[in-house]
């Protein structure tokens, strides 16, 4: 069905009811927020059609929007709360989300051509956005930093970024199948649990060259 001829608030509904709610997320913040946030405005024009299928959609490049679910799970798992401050790291679709939900969001990316597309849409949230590699968080002191993006682990400097207390939600992926993870900043340093099996594109700024041995 072409973009044009879409029913995209039903299509949301549907998203929500089968892929997010039936996956044991129960965080009702969590639903209304993406009843709300057109998933369509976050990826490439031609794949507006695609924006509410299981699985991940085009951006510009190589990037990809995550799988709502996981983007739901991830935030879930998060405790998000309104008012404090959240940095989208390659998440543009979660922080409209996370803007939705009453939180202060910036979104960083590497690459202007990702808010090419997205821009205008988390500008119409209230998000700020950020061009600086990766692995450089902007600002210091977030309550909350999510990546959508597959990463080999987490950058020392996201968790640095966090205030005491504050959580890092990212998935790492070593093999085919990646595990989402938590990360909470205490007194000692970084604490680690793992959530769920998860399978988002590689960012490839994270991503290190293989090496060879001869």
């Amino acid at each position: 069905m072409k973009a044009d001829k879409m029913d995209f608030t039903a299509a949301r509904k549907a998203m929500v009811d089968s892929q997010v709610r039936v996956n044991d997320v129960t965080d009702r913040h969590i639903h209304a927020a993406m009843l709300a946030t057109p998933r369509e405005a976050f990826c490439a024009p031609d794949r507006a059609f695609a924006a509410y299928a299981d699985g991940s959609v085009e951006i510009a490049g190589d990037r990809k929007l995550m799988p709502a679910r996981d983007v739901a799970k991830l935030l879930q798992a998060a405790e998000a709360h309104e008012g404090e401050t959240a940095l989208a790291i390659a998440a543009p679709y979660a922080a409209a989300v996370l803007a939705r939900m009453g939180l202060k969001v910036t979104a960083q990316e590497a690459d202007q051509a990702v808010f090419d597309v997205a821009g205008p849409a988390l500008a119409a949230e209230g998000v700020e956005t950020a061009v600086a590699p990766l692995d450089q968080p902007v600002g210091a002191g977030w309550d909350l930093i999510v990546c959508e993006g597959g990463v080999v682990s987490a950058p020392e400097a996201w968790g640095a970024a966090l205030r005491p207390g504050g959580r890092l939600v990212v998935v790492e992926r070593r093999n085919a199948v990646g595990k989402a993870a938590l990360y909470v900043k205490g007194r000692e340093g970084l604490s680690r649990r793992e959530l769920f099996d998860s399978t988002p594109a590689m960012l490839a700024a994270l991503t290190p060259a293989p090496t060879f041995a001869l």
